[in-house]
């Protein structure tokens, strides 16, 4: 996670190649997520977590070397929240996945953000774009008496999480200078998820393989986007990189389908493509609207975020 702000340079050219880059941390991260799975039944969606949050906190760690002795209360505050908000997102949506399948949970997810961008406009264009997503969550989840409820909510859970995390990040961000904020509610995080992992791997005893696909899933999903983003963030406009953001939704059902073996039917990639359009429709509202943005990678899932920068007077619409 960390705060950046795209500037467009007006060359076709770094708009390609930026989306194609993004389309490349899309699907690994979603890839990471499938990997993750594969763990579910020895380490089960909690430990997968727990995994994955280690990761990302020995690489932000790393990077931003974050100086936790010096942050004062005021700082610490919105640390913990953002702590907490990681550990129900992840664990929420690992167990969503569980139970109703990769595509299903990452597009319920997406609804997060997506939520947070309509919601901070009064335009018609946003009115029609939550009207899309909302038909796109009737044909994705298709509610009646067999639907997984608890499935369906707990990925509802994790875009709430997610809207969550841009809000918090945003104070964070003032408070705390670069990404150390981040990486201290990643590092808090991670330990307080180190009980649950020794339980798992007291209780179950999991085979070796559980601990490649659990480690697969955190390299995928963190440290391959984060790279990637690092690279790309400064160098596309905010609409190209929140359609890249769409990407995710479709990656996660694709590599569900093929990986996987979780077939959707037609009315459910219709909704998927339904949500993916409300993003656009949303997107392409703002493009003419230069104003300042600051875009968050979320090392939790992976997934990217524009929100609008602490200074700015204006709200760009992801």
């Amino acid at each position: 996670m960390s705060d950046r702000t795209p500037q467009s340079t007006g060359k076709p050219e770094n708009s390609a190649s930026g989306f194609a880059l993004m389309a490349t941390a899309a699907c690994s991260s979603q890839t990471g997520a499938a990997f993750g799975s594969r763990a579910f039944d020895s380490l089960g969606p909690v430990g997968v977590v727990a995994v994955r949050q280690i990761v990302a906190a020995v690489i932000l760690a790393v990077i931003s070397r974050p100086r936790l002795w010096q942050f004062t209360r005021s700082q610490w505050g919105p640390i913990i929240l953002l702590a907490l908000i990681f550990a129900v997102m992840n664990t929420a949506l690992y167990a969503s996945i569980s139970r109703v399948g990769l595509g299903m949970a990452v597009t319920l997810e997406f609804l997060g953000p997506l939520a947070v961008a309509i919601g901070s406009s009064r335009r018609l264009r946003d009115g029609i774009g939550a009207l899309l997503a909302l038909g796109g969550v009737v044909l994705l989840t298709q509610p009646g008496p067999t639907s997984d409820f608890l499935g369906i909510g707990l990925g509802l859970l994790a875009g709430v999480c997610w809207a969550g995390y841009i809000l918090t990040n945003r104070v964070v961000g003032r408070r705390i200078p670069g990404v150390q904020g981040a990486a201290a509610a990643t590092i808090l995080s991670a330990t307080g998820m180190l009980p649950a992992v020794v339980v798992i791997i007291y209780s179950f005893q999991p085979p070796w393989q559980a601990y490649v696909f659990a480690l697969l899933a955190g390299l995928f999903s963190t440290a391959v986007p984060y790279a990637l983003d690092l690279i790309v963030l400064r160098r596309i406009s905010p609409l190209i990189f929140g359609l890249g953001m769409s990407l995710h939704p479709f990656f996660a059902a694709l590599i569900g389908m093929v990986f996987l073996g979780e077939a959707l039917g037609v009315l459910a990639w219709s909704g998927i493509a339904l949500v993916i359009a409300a993003n656009t429709v949303t997107l392409l509202g703002s493009r003419g609207e230069p104003e300042p943005v600051t875009a968050s990678l979320d090392l939790q899932t992976g997934a990217h975020a524009v929100v609008p920068a602490p200074d700015s007077h204006k709200t760009h619409r992801n």
